[in-house]
């Protein structure tokens, strides 16, 4: 009970061994956030036959999660700050928990979704404010580490999310990719309760019509973004977006006009902070961009199997595991936004050379592309969350972490949905668009590259 009995806003960041303790706690938590996430796109095929629904209506499994993630984002991150960062965070653990049950244990779709959307609501509580933990768990002087090690959790579980699914499913139903995060989502609780510090608590109240809004905007966009993955269901999504837009604007006018918004406006005054959401946005679209179009590109135009498609897509994420770490300790020592400058440059370089690929590439010449895509992205990442969560004031830090966790899904939302785009309107498809998705990459990264070297050497 260490880090509780130190009390809100003692020392600087905890002892050594407190902090080990809570870094476990938070691995855990955010690997089985990240995991279910991704790992369930393996079973949709298993799940729809099982559940005797259409492949088309199974998709419901994933938006349900992603909706409900990015929808209470911000919510959560301003209740972390009321109520307290360790609060959020446990409560979100625990809600995951409990729906991770209710979703192996579900008789049919609905049932399913409905389990889904509460375990994406478990796990925005661990998302929105895991950043803003960091820096009460972290010395100020070792705040980059801290961050660097979360990118790498966050880089591992994405890396091993087919993997771990399919070996999953090699022994066991579709049930079990729930039921193994109980018994690791209470080790999670158990470790959390004891080590996480206490923080700061805000005198503000919470907001539910803004945070109604920002449901509302968040979830019409995501709907709207998915639908253009289908060229009859276009119109809807053109209709889905326009709503979002006129919700968004009335939630905007609504948060300029508040003392203490839901959506910190007020952050983005900071010129740093700012400019580390565009570049967050700009790099995580294009990342996204390339995660989409490469496995179409491998199968269909290459003729890959799905299992060697698979393996080649593992190096880039890989790389962004082994960067990250040294990424997050070069920034408590160099400027962010140089390092932050350089990882977008040779993103864009990795991305280009992905797009200049010959018609019959060997495998090496495939590898040590992806391979400097991820080391670029892996060496902006750490450095541009530092600056996003110190450029902020202490007390804030729930709402920088809310924006931050904010930034990376709208740009992955919209660097899936331009893909989806330019496949249906490029000749040739998928094959025939790759070039086109991945110059639009290029050019994405090279603006957030742009963004991160407007700012100042430091946070």
């Amino acid at each position: 009970m260490t880090a509780q009995k130190a009390g809100v806003g003692s020392g600087d960041g905890l002892p050594l061994r407190e902090r080990l303790l809570a870094l476990c706690a938070m691995a855990l938590a955010i690997s089985m956030a990240v995991l279910d996430g991704a790992i369930v796109n393996v079973a949709l095929p298993v799940i729809a036959r099982d559940l005797d629904v259409p492949a088309s209506e199974a998709i419901f499994v994933v938006s349900a999660y992603q909706i409900a993630v990015t929808a209470a984002l911000l919510p959560l991150a301003t209740l972390g700050e009321i109520w307290g960062y360790r609060r959020v965070y446990l409560a979100g653990l625990a809600v995951f928990t409990v729906a991770s049950l209710a979703c192996a244990v579900s008789p049919n779709l609905a049932s399913l979704t409905a389990a889904r959307v509460a375990q994406g609501l478990g796990a925005a509580g661990i998302m929105s404010v895991n950043i803003a933990l960091v820096r009460f768990i972290y010395p100020s002087r070792l705040i980059g580490r801290g961050v660097g090690n979360v990118a790498l959790i966050v880089a591992v579980a994405s890396a091993a999310g087919p993997t771990v699914a399919a070996a999953i499913l090699s022994v066991a139903a579709w049930p079990w990719l729930f039921l193994v995060n109980l018994p690791v989502g209470l080790v999670a609780l158990a470790v959390g309760a004891r080590t996480l510090p206490r923080t700061p608590r805000s005198a503000r109240r919470f907001d539910l019509r803004s945070a109604s809004l920002n449901a509302l905007t968040v979830g019409l966009l995501i709907v709207g973004l998915d639908a253009f993955a289908d060229p009859d269901t276009r119109g809807l999504a053109a209709a889905a977006i326009a709503a979002s837009v006129g919700v968004g604007i009335v939630f905007v006018r609504t948060q300029i006009r508040l003392a203490a918004p839901l959506l910190p406006l007020d952050l983005l005054r900071i010129p740093a902070f700012a400019l580390s959401m565009v570049a967050s946005i700009c790099s995580f679209a294009a990342q996204m961009i390339a995660y989409v179009a490469l496995p179409f590109y491998f199968h269909d135009a290459l003729g890959f199997s799905e299992t060697r498609t698979g393996f080649l897509m593992t190096p880039w994420p890989l790389a962004i595991a082994a960067m990250s770490p040294f990424a997050g300790r070069l920034a408590d020592r160099v400027p962010p936004g140089l390092l932050g400058s350089l990882g977008l440059v040779l993103l864009a370089v990795g991305m280009a050379a992905l797009a200049l690929l010959p018609e019959a590439p060997a495998t090496f010449d495939i590898v040590w592309r992806l391979t400097l895509s991820g080391i670029g992205f892996g060496l902006f990442q750490s450095p541009n969350n530092k600056v996003i969560i110190t450029s902020a004031p202490r007390e804030r830090s729930g709402g920088a972490s809310g924006m931050q966790a904010s930034a990376r899904l709208v740009g992955q939302s919209l660097g899936a949905a331009w893909v989806a785009v330019l496949f249906g309107l490029v000749p040739g498809g998928p094959a025939g668009a790759f070039a086109v998705t991945l110059w639009c990459a290029v050019a994405l990264a090279l603006a957030g590259a742009l963004a991160s070297g407007l700012r100042r050497t430091g946070p």
